[in-house]
């Protein structure tokens, strides 16, 4: 055993990598249980501070809409989002698109904030993206759903674009793509999150052959919280033995030290108000963290733990929201090394252990019971085809957001 444990830690060394590394996935009515697509991202980051902001109509807002932001970011630039009339993005890095030396680049942020304030649909997001002035400063795989029955990776680099559907048969046989941080379309055997991409796929492969469909809870519970190692074949959920002394490198699981949050935004049926959609959120790194439904039907109503403060508490940034900082303060004690390379290793055994006192066994039933009480509530809505947001507010008065959990 302790000559396969070296064997592992060995690996897993050279395999890891340290630079922005998110993960995602696109997945139609073709793949879930009630025929609404999903579009997933597991956010990778060296800004871990994030919070959620909503964003009414104005003279530069056509449709307004909620977004993922770096805390300390005021407007202008989005992670990840959803708008009134249905449109949905996010996006991952890619590192095999870009085939210029110009310098300008990282303007995703503000091209998914554009295209929030501005599209309805997929053909309004490649207007947009063939109307953009060159270069564009991106090099990046944008997933998009609508609320028109579209849904589609845009994998963009400075100059051009190129559109990968996914409702093509040909293109996703069994409904959904799976991106890391290459591109299909880029340079062949560059790029990154090759061994993310793996994991990601045999998990996917795995449920499908089970003829599984995938829902949001899913998602969250076998890829945003995953250990499996493709190159290695451990998952240290089902072998923590693994983990010497409880711990564990940290590279080339989906979660990682840089995971700043995780989404599942659930789309609408063509032709079903889009105001239905819904925007699964958890803030922070995922295993020690809850998912939580937002709407942009909410408005500024939503829930206060989501968005920035407004004042310092306890020496906290004002542009801090709750929920990011109670999960930063439980992944400071998973990540409780902070000398040399100590930063690379994390404590799985604080997560998950056979006593069952980890975070992610502690926290899964309060995220249990609010799938359980927002569900039955949310198919009431699509039955009426409309949001009682009432009935919203009381609903996440009632909630329990694991904020006692430390």
């Amino acid at each position: 055993m302790k000559k396969l444990i070296v064997i592992i830690f060995a690996l897993t060394l050279i395999s890891s990598g340290l630079s922005e590394a998110c993960t995602s996935a696109i997945i139609t009515g073709k793949a879930t249980p009630d025929g609404r697509p999903l579009l997933w991202k597991n956010r990778d980051t060296g800004e871990l501070n994030n919070r959620i902001e909503y964003f009414g109509n104005t003279k530069d807002i056509k449709y307004a809409f909620i977004a993922l932001m770096n805390s300390l970011t005021i407007t202008g630039s989005a992670w990840t989002g959803t708008n009134e009339v249905g449109f949905s993005i996010m996006n991952t890095a890619s590192y095999n698109l870009k085939d210029d030396d110009i310098k300008k680049n990282d303007m995703e942020g503000k091209v998914m904030f554009m295209a929030l304030a501005n599209c309805k649909n997929l053909k309004d997001f490649e207007k947009m993206l063939t109307k953009m002035k060159r270069p564009m400063g991106v090099e990046s795989n944008f997933g998009v759903i609508d609320a028109e029955g579209g849904a589609a990776y845009y994998e963009v680099n400075n100059e051009e674009w190129r559109k990968v559907d996914v409702c093509d048969p040909k293109i996703a046989p069994q409904g959904y793509l799976i991106y890391t941080n290459h591109s299909y379309t880029g340079r062949l055997n560059e790029g990154m999150g090759y061994i993310r991409y793996t994991n990601a796929s045999q998990i996917f492969l795995e449920k499908i052959v089970e003829n599984g469909k995938i829902t949001p809870q899913w998602i969250f519970n076998n890829l945003s919280r995953s250990f499996y190692n493709s190159v290695v074949g451990i998952d240290l959920i089902k072998n923590p033995e693994y983990a010497p002394k409880g711990w564990y490198f940290d590279g080339d699981f989906i979660p990682r030290r840089s995971t700043a949050a995780s989404i599942v935004v659930k789309g609408v049926k063509k032709g079903e108000n889009p105001e239905l959609t819904i925007m699964w959120t958890i803030l922070g790194y995922a295993p020690v963290g809850v998912a939580v439904p937002l709407f942009v039907k909410s408005g500024e109503e939503m829930p206060e733990q989501f968005m920035k403060r407004g004042e310092n508490i306890e020496g906290l940034d004002s542009m801090n929201c709750q929920m990011c900082d109670e999960a930063l303060a439980r992944k400071e004690n998973v990540f409780s090394i902070k000398r040399g390379n100590g930063k690379n290793y994390f404590k799985f055994s604080i997560l998950y252990n056979k006593e069952g006192t980890g975070y992610i066994q502690k926290l899964s039933p309060i995220e249990n019971k609010i799938f359980e009480t927002f569900e039955p509530q949310i198919e009431k809505w699509y039955e009426k085809g409309m949001i009682n947001t009432k009935e919203l507010s009381e609903l996440y008065q009632k909630t329990d957001f694991g904020g006692t959990i430390k």
